[in-house]
């Protein structure tokens, strides 16, 4: 196969773009030569992305903008087409995780209803706001953050993983009805600490449906994680027992679908740690 760039030069434009998997996605990038669009509701951080990404050679515009909002997607696509000319890749990002179990309802409703806002309506409004361009270009191509959660209902994740498997079904769909012209990956991270996903948790007892079993050692690994004290061999991904892994590989991950001809698409790729606890 020759030996080509699919990265250099095309606009990616991100949401949650001010930390996590998406200031990864857009340092990442942006080091290849693409166009990065940061979207993020903290309009600070969205800057900081972008001057980091900047500050290494790369080309980066900021756009303040809440997933939830129709309008601020449709205006954040604009303003991308506005600056660069086009919109390649639309990267859906945004997401929270308020795991909880139903008998949490009380404290953690308010958190729930934000979560499907955002996890599943954020995600169908950046893929309607950049539909029309893609369709427009002849080609587009929508990748959308899911998790391994959304493979199969489990406790503690009734909410969470409801809007992961929603936008499975909004991925596959907009796959096949835009065949030959938008191309699809769903990227399902399982469970990366480093993300700061775990501050939105409501009752941290509540991951028991992924771990299951694993529960006990997968709780003693986080606090020696966080104590500081967690053998050093358990976080060196050369060997085959590393265990928590690090987000800069889901963004590589997300690096890879991108870097394909256009007419060759990553359907679904799910990364883990050879050694996590996971179940999914």
């Amino acid at each position: 196969m020759p030996d080509t760039d699919h990265v250099k030069g095309k606009v990616i434009v991100v949401t949650g773009g001010g930390g996590g998997f998406g200031r990864l996605i857009s340092q990442q990038a942006g080091a290849r030569g693409a166009k990065m669009v940061c979207a993020d509701i903290n309009d600070d951080a969205a800057k900081e992305t972008a001057e980091l990404v900047r500050a290494a050679g790369g080309d980066a515009l900021a756009v303040k903008a809440d997933v939830t909002s129709a309008e601020d997607m449709e205006a954040l696509a604009a303003r991308a087409v506005q600056a660069y000319g086009a919109i390649d890749v639309m990267i859906n990002n945004a997401g929270i995780m308020p795991l909880a179990f139903f008998s949490d309802h009380k404290a953690a409703l308010a958190a729930w209803n934000r979560c499907i806002d955002i996890n599943f309506r954020g995600v169908m409004n950046g893929m309607i706001a950049v539909h029309d361009q893609m369709i427009a270009q002849g080609r587009g191509h929508v990748i959308n953050i899911s998790s391994i959660y959304g493979n199969f209902p489990v406790v503690g994740a009734g909410v969470y993983g409801a809007t992961k498997a929603a936008v499975n079904v909004l991925s596959e769909s907009l796959r096949m009805e835009s065949r030959g012209k938008i191309k699809v990956t769903i990227v399902k991270p399982t469970g990366v600490p480093g993300t700061g996903l775990g501050a939105g948790v409501i009752n941290p007892a509540a991951v028991v449906g992924i771990v299951g079993q694993n529960i006990m050692e997968f709780g003693e690994t986080l606090q020696a994680l966080q104590a500081g004290t967690l053998d050093p061999s358990k976080l060196d991904p050369e060997l085959i027992d590393y265990l928590v892994l690090d987000p800069a590989f889901i963004a590589a991950e997300v690096m890879h679908a991108i870097d394909q001809p256009w007419g060759v698409s990553i359907g679904e790729v799910t990364v883990r740690a050879a050694g996590d606890h996971y179940l999914l």
